[in-house]
């Protein structure tokens, strides 16, 4: 671990940090050395003078250990820290590299509450692969300085804390490529086969995959894929198309997954995202089998998990979304692409009023869409 954290501050000052403040993102960077006045980040204007901030970047080596640590530190920062600590997420990337993304959370102290955190943070730090950093304010409060506790403490590193331009990709974009959003079928089974000694289940999604998939081969009849978020109309639509054309009826993800949603909704992005992307492939070998002998009609398929990936990876405006042609929205080489894909919108106010009628559980990520209009609004953007 040392020497991995090592190698990963050579390149420290090349780093921009990532704050989500009122759910999009604050930029900071760091330097060796200051040139020019001081000017403190937007991200330290409301923390008082006494206070002291500091951040735990997640550097497990293995991204499905990260992510499920990742995962499970917001909800120990919790239950560990004072109150008023003020736990937000943050990141740590180089702009414009791939791979270079590594997440963890930001809080701040209140008067009293320093030497509590620092023993709650220095605990973590020694049992778990985290990267703490503190930051302090010169007695004028222009300045501020980042702290590295990874060596002793008499030899930590110590940084300048700058304003740092908002960067040309948001943090994830560059790092959702068979993350967040899965391009091949080896790649979603290379994370769920990590999974299997810690959910079991993961064994019997992948029994459910067919033995072969040939996604070049074309369907005989057409393919129809009905998009949208629910109660849009897409159970209505599907029917009335299955019955007119005489088709067969598909929906993603398949209903021989139906009894492990729950438990994979439940684990970090990355592993649902990738139990979702088999569904996927699932769903295409149904199709392939299906469409040799009449039309075919599916309910959701690649565009969903596509959109509600980048629109959860994706904080604040709708400008720091993947730009039209990026390489995140390209079809995946080795599935099956559909015949026609329509899209179904609705007023979201009506389509609540469904939902609430229809007494429906809802995903995270459905509480996030009535409660977050710009979540919506990249969900829409995406789809």
């Amino acid at each position: 671990m040392a020497r991995h954290l090592k190698l990963l501050v050579q390149r420290w000052s090349s780093r921009v940090f990532s704050v989500e403040v009122d759910g999009a993102p604050r930029y900071f960077g760091v330097r060796e050395q200051l040139r020019g006045e001081p000017v403190p980040p937007d991200v330290f204007s409301e923390v008082q003078k006494q206070d002291r901030c500091y951040s735990l970047l997640v550097c497990s080596g293995d991204r499905v250990t990260g992510d499920r640590f990742h995962w499970e530190l917001r909800d120990r920062l919790q239950t560990q820290l004072p109150p008023g600590s003020g736990l937000r997420s943050m990141s740590s990337f180089i702009p414009d590299q791939k791979g270079s993304l590594l997440k963890g959370y930001f809080l701040q102290s209140r008067a009293g509450n320093s030497s509590l955190i620092e023993d709650i943070l220095t605990d973590l730090e020694q049992r778990n692969p985290v990267l703490v950093c503190s930051y302090s304010q010169s007695e004028d409060g222009q300045q501020w300085t980042q702290c590295l506790w990874y060596q002793s403490e008499e030899n930590r590193v110590r940084f300048c804390v700058v304003p740092s331009e908002t960067p040309k990709h948001h943090p994830s974009v560059l790092n959702m490529i068979n993350s967040d959003v899965f391009y091949s079928l080896q790649e979603a089974c290379d994370v769920l086969k990590q999974c299997g000694d810690i959910i079991p289940e993961t064994r019997s999604v992948l029994e459910m995959l067919p033995s072969s998939l040939d996604a070049r081969r074309k369907p005989d009849f057409p393919v129809i894929v009905i998009e949208g978020l629910d109660a849009t109309g897409k159970t209505t639509l599907t029917e009335s198309l299955r019955d007119s054309l005489g088709a067969t009826l598909l929906r993603s993800p398949p209903q021989c997954l139906s009894a492990w949603r729950g438990r994979f909704d439940r684990e970090p992005p990355l592993i649902r995202r990738a139990f979702y992307a088999v569904g996927n492939y699932i769903t295409a070998g149904q199709i392939n089998q299906e469409a040799s002998k009449s039309p075919v009609i599916v309910d959701r398929f690649w565009h969903s998990t596509a959109a509600y990936a980048i629109a959860t990876a994706v904080t604040g405006p709708l400008s720091n979304l993947p730009h039209e042609g990026a390489e995140v929205y390209r079809w995946p080489g080795d599935l099956l692409q559909p015949s026609l894909v329509i899209l179904l919108t609705l007023d979201p106010e009506e389509r609540k009023r469904r939902l609430r009628s229809r007494g429906l559980m809802k995903t995270d990520e459905e509480e996030e869409l009535d409660h977050n209009k710009l979540f919506r609004l990249r969900l829409d953007k995406n789809v």
